[in-house]
């Protein structure tokens, strides 16, 4: 089955004018956005709260939470009201009641996999999950090389579940994004390359173009 791959630009900053200036050049060239956030005990940089996290009603939103205890964030994402919401698998806590929360409100939820972490340990998370995103970064930095020994993980999830989308995080950038595009991913989430891009909106079109390309970039 030929699949139709997503670039998604990526919003990670702690600071409030930086969030609202990403937020305003983003909305003139997409609406599918992936929205970071950190604790700074999960991850080793805090980013904004997710109480200071907005974003345009004309969004498709992802919200990806780099949190150690999801279920205490639970009440203001139900606020918020994301398209997905992302919650990584090696959180300190059942991630269960919190999926079945969120899907009870009309939420999709994905679950990310650290590069330790085997799809096969996680498989009832997988499961309840709209999408698997494939972490292959460095956690709360943009900008980190990418981790393309991560792509293995690929067909071990569509083994287990044909139908769910998934998503890759980290270094994706126009030395690789081709490779990725090809690599049966549903979703590329693009941090850096756009956001510290000179002209972010023609980057993205870049971007876009590079995935249509048939072969590998030599």
């Amino acid at each position: 089955m030929i699949r139709t791959v997503s670039i998604v630009p990526a919003i990670l900053t702690d600071n409030k004018q930086d969030y609202r200036a990403q937020v305003e050049k983003i909305n003139a060239f997409t609406r599918r956005v992936q929205i970071d956030v950190t604790d700074g005990a999960f991850t080793p940089v805090q980013t904004l709260d997710v109480t200071n996290v907005w974003w345009p009603k004309n969004w498709q939103a992802d919200l990806h939470l780099m949190v150690a205890n999801p279920s205490q964030h639970l009440d203001t994402v139900l606020k918020l009201n994301p398209d997905l919401c992302i919650l990584h698998a090696e959180a300190n806590e059942d991630l269960t009641p919190t999926f079945q929360a969120l899907k009870d409100a009309g939420i999709k939820v994905g679950v990310a996999l650290l590069p330790p972490t085997f799809p096969g340990n996680v498989k009832p998370y997988i499961d309840m999950a709209d999408h698997v995103l494939i972490f292959a970064g460095q956690l709360g930095v943009q900008g980190s090389p990418a981790d393309m020994m991560q792509t293995e993980k690929i067909p071990l999830i569509r083994n287990m579940k044909p139908e769910v989308e998934i998503g890759w995080d980290g270094g994706a950038n126009m030395t690789n994004v081709r490779a990725l595009a090809h690599a049966d991913l549903d979703v590329i989430n693009v941090g850096a390359a756009i956001s510290q891009a000179e002209n972010p909106a023609a980057m993205f079109q870049e971007l876009v173009a590079e995935i249509d390309k048939n072969g590998v970039v030599i």
